[in-house]
């Protein structure tokens, strides 16, 4: 049986826990309720942490998990259903919820695992320009694997159309050398060609700047790496959509974020509800995004 270790620790702006065992070791901003780590001790990272991070109230972490909610992206690249939803002026890129401080509601040990809950109180009636009351909650399940699920529950009298991801940023060797299996057939928006309709043609590899939104997704997509020789496996719950990200060289030396050369270390697949796979959530009811990241040797 795990025994885990909760400390608090301060990131620049940023109040942190750093949560471990003999087996994993999870660092967790208070902002976003954003995973800016996550590893498996004695492996490589999991989730990639940039080198060049900023860790300042206001600004997602370019790390781990962040949370895109209650809009994904742009808003105005959104179904107008989203974008009703937001009566502000000008709306930030991947919703309101990466940047404000989440309340932590619990951390306990369940058997072999660590359950660690949140919770946004602003979404009940308090997002800027979002007019609308969610209870919006986030569960963390570490073990063997590591399981999220974001949890919205509509407390308001009228329905709420939302579209979100959790924007997970995978470690890999070099993103040169690996691929992704479980997107073969499938239909993508390309977003770098005119957000033209196109289909998958084998197991995605990279060779250039990526930022696809794949649709009708499988349960499971993989990232495998031979260079590490693992395979992560992500299998998602309460999603028909992925998008799969990375800025390659240009775009990576604009990031003041991450070093010129991170780009090679990361790959972004976010398990997501966007294009034609937003969420309608009526009164009372609740809906719930889930994805659970485990790791295989290969």
């Amino acid at each position: 049986m795990a025994t885990f270790q909760v400390i608090t620790e301060q990131h620049g702006e940023l109040n942190c826990w750093r949560i471990s065992s003999e087996c994993v070791d999870l660092l967790i901003a208070q902002q976003g309720a954003q995973i800016l780590s996550y590893q498996r001790i004695g492996e490589p990272p999991l989730l990639w942490l940039s080198d060049q991070a900023i860790f300042r109230q206001g600004k997602s972490v370019r790390a781990g998990v962040p949370v895109c909610w209650p809009w994904f992206g742009n808003l105005q690249r959104n179904p107008a259903s989203v974008q009703a939803m937001y009566q502000g002026e000008q709306a930030p890129a991947h919703g309101l919820a990466r940047t404000r401080d989440w309340q932590l509601l619990s951390i306990e040990e369940a058997g072999a695992t660590l359950r660690i809950e949140f919770e946004l109180p602003d979404a009940q009636g308090a997002l800027p320009g979002w007019p609308n009351s969610v209870e919006l909650k986030l569960l963390m399940v570490v073990g063997d694997d590591l399981e999220l699920t974001l949890t919205s529950r509509n407390l308001g009298d009228a329905p709420v159309t939302i579209s979100q991801a959790l924007h997970s940023y995978f470690a890999v060797s070099d993103v040169r050398q690996a691929h992704v299996e479980g997107v073969e057939g499938l239909g993508y928006i390309e977003t770098l060609a005119e957000w033209e309709l196109r289909r998958q043609q084998g197991p995605l590899e990279f060779a250039g700047e990526t930022d696809r939104i794949y649709l009708a997704t499988p349960a499971t997509l993989s990232i495998v790496d031979p260079q590490w020789g693992r395979r992560i496996n992500l299998t998602a719950s309460g999603s028909r959509s992925a998008v799969i990200w990375n800025p390659w060289t240009e775009r990576a030396r604009e990031l003041a974020d991450m070093a010129d050369d991170g780009w090679q270390r990361m790959l972004c697949i976010e398990t997501a509800n966007v294009w034609d796979d937003v969420v309608t959530i009526a009164p009372g009811a609740s809906s719930a995004l889930a994805v659970r990241v485990a790791s295989e040797r290969i």
